[in-house]
């Protein structure tokens, strides 16, 4: 089993940043790949960004070039740098792991408005 505790949504204006962390514990050599989802009232959870243990990433076409996935292998913790956000970045982040399974964290709120 892993587990997965994200931190880090909240409140912000259009144009600014937050960064979501997610830490993973429990089976993670089983874990390959990181990223975050996300899903917004009505619609359906979609792919935002993944990073595999290497490093390589792979991106949302409408966050490219705002959006920043990195990973700590050191801390088992996955981070998303969110810049020049976007009301239409609002919603609920999920931080997803897989490898042998698939595993879900319980989801942490992003809402941007003035």
């Amino acid at each position: 089993q892993v587990q997965l505790v994200e931190s880090g949504g909240g409140l912000v204006q259009p144009g600014g940043s937050l960064r979501l962390s997610c830490a993973a514990s429990g089976s993670i050599s089983r874990v390959y790949v990181l990223g975050w989802f996300r899903q917004a009232p009505g619609k359906q959870r979609e792919l935002v960004a993944t990073i595999g243990r290497g490093g390589n990433t792979n991106y949302q076409d409408s966050v490219k070039g705002r959006f920043t996935i990195s990973r700590d292998n050191a801390k088992n913790t996955v981070y998303l740098q969110m810049n020049s956000l976007k009301p239409e970045d609002t919603a609920v982040y999920y931080c997803h792991a897989a490898g042998v399974n698939v595993y879900w964290g319980q989801g942490t709120q992003v809402t941007v408005s003035s």
